[in-house]
C-alpha cells in the first residue's frame, strides 16, 4: 500500500545537474560516504523534504511507496579530475569517479523523487557488501509496490536481470615436508579443488556469459607455517551464479569436489530475472519511445542491489540508469550530460506513470 503523498517541488535541468556535480566532486569510496551522504540529504531537506540518514548511512526520504527510487552513493577506489569538457558531438560531457556508477543514477533518482514524491533511498556499500540494501530490506517494515534500482544501463536500456553471488574462502593444512616429496601440500590441495570445480561449470566460448557460472579466484596465500611443521593456504573465491541455480545448488556441487580442506561460504546474493511484460518494465518501454529512442533489454553478468531487493521483496523492479556500463569502476569513466537530462525526462515519465495508476 503506498503511503501518503507528500507536495512535490520543481527541478530544473540546471538543479539536476548541479547536484550530480556536486555529487561526483565529493568522494564516497565504500567505508568513507559521509560528505556524499551530507550533501544528498541536504538536497532534500532544501525542497522540503522530510530526510534523515539511518544508522548504516543510507540517505532515507520516505514518501509515496507506490515507487521506491534507490541507488547507491559509494564508489570503488579511483582518483579521476573531475571536470566538464566538450565531447566530438558538441555535448558537454562530465569526467570523475561515479559519474557512471552510480552517482549519475542517484542523481537523477533524487530529482526525480523530489518532482513526483516518490520514496527515495541513496544506500551505501553497494560495491563492497551491500550492507546499506540489506538494511534497507530490514528495517522497512513495509515493501514499496515497484521498486527502481538505479545503475547504469545508458538512456535507453533496462536491466531485467544479474547474476547472482556467491563467495568463500577455502582453507587446507598438510605436514611439511622436502619439496622433492611427491605428496600433495596443502597449496596443491587448493588448486586441485579449485581446477575440479572450474572443470564442473565449463562451457564453450558461444555459451553466452549470463548463462554461465563464472568461477573466479580473487585472492591466495600459502606456505610454510611459522613454526616450520605445515603448510598452509587460504584461497578466496567468488562463483557468478546464472538464474538456472540457486546459491545452494552451486555451493553443493562446489563442495562435492573437496577431498582435502574446508570452505567458508560468507556471501550469498541469489541471481534475479524478471518479465520484461510487467508494468514497470512496460512504462520504461513507453517512457523511452516518447523520448526518441529504442527500448533495450539488458542481462548483467555482475551483481547489484537490485538481486537484494528482488530476493527480499515480492514487487516488481528493474534497474535503469545514465551511462555506459562498460566505464563502470575504469580510468575514463564519464557521463554526457545530454544523456544525463534525458535518463531523468524517462524516469520523471515513468515514476510519475506508475504513481498515478489506481
Amino acid at each position: 500500500m503506498s503511503a501518503t503523498r507528500v507536495p512535490t517541488a520543481d527541478v530544473s535541468t540546471e538543479d539536476a545537474r548541479e547536484l550530480l556535480i556536486d555529487l561526483v566532486e565529493i568522494p564516497s569510496v565504500s567505508g568513507d560516504v559521509e560528505d556524499a551522504a551530507a550533501e544528498l540529504a541536504a538536497f532534500f531537506e532544501s525542497h522540503g523534504r522530510e530526510v534523515w540518514i539511518d544508522d548504516v548511512g543510507n540517505v532515507r526520504a520516505p514518501a509515496d511507496d507506490g515507487v521506491l527510487l534507490t541507488s547507491h552513493i559509494d564508489t570503488v577506489p579511483g582518483d579521476i579530475p573531475v571536470r566538464l569538457e566538450e565531447n566530438e558531438d558538441g555535448e558537454t560531457v562530465l569526467w570523475g569517479r561515479g559519474s557512471v556508477d552510480a552517482k549519475g543514477s542517484l542523481a537523477a533518482m533524487a530529482a526525480v523523487a523530489v518532482r513526483t514524491g516518490a520514496s527515495f533511498a541513496g544506500v551505501v556499500g553497494e560495491e563492497v557488501d551491500s550492507t546499506g540494501g540489506r538494511y534497507l530490506v530490514e528495517d522497512r517494515e513495509i515493501e514499496p509496490d515497484a521498486v527502481i534500482n538505479g545503475e547504469p544501463s545508458g538512456w535507453d536500456g533496462i536491466t531485467l536481470g544479474y547474476r547472482g553471488l556467491l563467495g568463500g574462502t577455502y582453507v587446507a593444512t598438510s605436514e611439511s615436508g622436502h619439496s622433492s616429496r611427491p605428496d600433495n601440500n596443502a597449496i596443491e590441495d587448493a588448486i586441485d579443488w579449485w581446477n575440479r570445480v572450474e572443470a564442473e561449470f565449463a562451457k564453450d566460448e558461444w555459451h553466452p556469459v549470463f548463462e554461465r557460472v563464472t568461477c573466479k579466484p580473487v585472492d591466495i596465500d600459502g606456505g610454510v607455517s611459522s613454526d616450520g611443521l605445515s603448510v598452509e593456504t587460504t584461497m578466496r573465491v567468488q562463483l557468478r551464479v546464472p538464474p538456472e541455480y540457486t546459491t545452494d545448488e552451486i555451493r553443493e556441487l562446489a563442495d562435492g569436489h573437496l577431498d582435502r580442506g574446508t570452505v567458508n561460504w560468507d556471501d550469498w546474493v541469489e541471481p534475479v530475472m524478471t518479465s520484461p511484460r510487467t508494468g514497470v518494465a512496460r512504462a520504461f518501454r513507453a517512457a523511452i519511445r516518447e523520448e526518441g529512442g529504442d527500448p533495450r533489454l539488458l542481462r548483467k553478468t555482475g551483481t547489484a542491489d537490485m538481486n537484494i531487493y528482488a530476493d527480499a521483496w515480492d514487487v516488481e523492479i528493474v534497474s535503469y540508469g545514465p551511462g555506459d556500463s562498460d566505464l563502470d569502476h575504469a580510468p575514463d569513466e564519464h557521463l554526457p550530460l545530454p544523456e544525463f537530462d534525458r535518463s531523468v525526462a524517462v524516469l520523471d515519465d515513468v515514476t510519475t506513470r506508475l504513481l498515478e495508476e489506481p
